[in-house]
């Protein structure tokens, strides 16, 4: 009983351990759910979990590297670096990003999430080494940059050669694709590569399967803005649906 109240008796109790501590590990768990919160509504693959367990167990590295071992500790004999457990963590933080980063073709996705989870590890070792204001601080800066850089860059002039992914749906066997190669080139796009794949039947009930559905996808570069080419293959005949992604850069 009395090593559990002296361990929560203060800083300089046993160990180190203390409401301060409790309070770090805890700012480091409300921050680091607030980044995944916002991975998860965008419907990530590391999503409020992944980020809440990354923060928090960055704290709790750091903080067992300050306090846990002061009753080791003896001077001049026994000295201990607590900066080691953060380069540690961060290489330890860079392989579980590398595992959210893929290639398909020639896009790349996952960079964004990656991203995130090392600033959450970031923001946790911060709030362990007690330095809430950088802590707070650097959340701030990741909400800024999630959701107000995505408004600036869609706002910036296009370079002729970044690349975009044009999917379009549209029943198979009319032709379709003939005239959405001409409606593309027609708007100064150039066509990098084209790739099909059969789509699921657009009818819904039970005694008519539909019309068999073909998904395109085409990968674009041009000066113009992608969504008006997707505005104007939307309205060409039988087209059922399109979706214009950047193939490089997607907001993953």
């Amino acid at each position: 009983m009395a090593a559990i109240v002296a361990a929560v008796a203060g800083p300089h109790a046993l160990n180190g351990e203390g409401w301060r501590q409790a309070g770090e590990l805890g700012l480091a768990l409300l921050l680091s759910a607030a980044v995944g919160l916002e991975r998860e509504i965008r419907q990530k693959n590391a999503g409020l979990r992944t980020h809440t367990l990354v923060g928090v167990g960055a704290a709790l590295f750091m903080l067992i590297s300050k306090y846990g071992f002061t009753d080791v500790l003896q001077p001049r004999l026994v000295v201990l670096d607590p900066s080691r457990v953060a380069a540690q963590i961060v290489t330890g933080v860079g392989f579980l990003g590398a595992g959210l980063i893929f290639v398909r073709r020639d896009s790349v996705r996952g960079l964004t999430t990656a991203a995130s989870i090392w600033v959450t590890a970031a923001i946790g070792s911060a709030a362990g080494a007690g330095l809430p204001v950088l802590a707070v601080l650097a959340t701030g800066i990741y909400f800024v940059v999630a959701l107000a850089f995505p408004v600036l860059v869609r706002r910036l002039p296009r370079s002729a050669t970044a690349v975009s992914a044009m999917r379009v749906r549209y029943p198979d066997g009319r032709g379709i694709l003939r005239d959405l190669i001409a409606e593309t080139t027609s708007r100064g796009f150039a066509i990098d590569d084209i790739a099909t794949e059969p789509a699921a039947p657009s009818g819904h009930g039970t005694d008519h399967a539909g019309p068999r559905m073909v998904h395109v996808t085409l990968h674009v570069h041009g000066r113009q803005p992608v969504t008006e080419l997707a505005a104007a293959l939307s309205e060409l005949p039988d087209v059922d649906a399109v979706l214009a992604t950047d193939a490089n850069a997607i907001d993953e």
